[in-house]
């Protein structure tokens, strides 16, 4: 019984995503990142993009099992609008992380950040934890854990599938 009370919470939300069920606490993160080649990437630069930010750092093994399908989920779904973000927490220099996702063919942007950047998706239990941003920036599934793939890529492909706003439109007050 305790198993189950101690995993529930953290297969719940997999669960959701596969069939729609959302996890996310809507909130839309304000946040702006240095990617280790110096592109700066913030909230406002994705909006209209669906955006799946990975907490994760080197050491951590079940993150680094997952890599690989983030990878090959950002190739299959680029062009639909996918942007994978990676946000290292770790602590070793910006080049050790560069050579260890370059010895890995990691090519998304990456970035290493502090407690500022989890603050900003409303904190981070663990690691590898991975938020998925509609086109508007809200978060609509958070899942912690490397099973995030599997359940994460109906969600991805839901959102991609709704339907892109269109800008609003301003106009002028009419005068009498």
């Amino acid at each position: 019984m305790l198993v189950v009370l101690w995993l529930g919470p953290r297969f719940l939300p997999h669960i959701g995503a596969v069939f729609g069920v959302e996890s996310g606490d809507h909130r839309r993160p304000t946040f702006r990142v240095t990617t280790l080649d110096g592109t700066p990437v913030t909230d406002s630069v994705l909006r209209g993009r669906v955006v799946l930010v990975n907490f994760w750092a080197t050491w951590c093994l079940p993150c680094r099992a997952e890599m690989p399908l983030l990878q090959a989920m950002s190739r299959r779904h680029k062009e639909a609008g996918l942007v994978v973000l990676g946000l290292s927490v770790d602590r070793a220099s910006p080049e050790s992380v560069q050579q260890w996702l370059r010895e890995r063919e990691i090519t998304y942007p990456v970035a290493i950040v502090g407690r500022d950047a989890e603050t900003a998706f409303g904190g981070v239990q663990g690691y590898p934890t991975s938020v998925l941003l509609d086109r508007t920036g809200q978060v609509r599934y958070k899942v912690l854990g490397p099973l995030a793939m599997a359940s994460l890529e109906p969600a991805v492909r839901r959102l991609l599938a709704e339907p892109v706003a269109p800008p609003p439109t301003v106009t002028a007050p009419r005068r009498p």
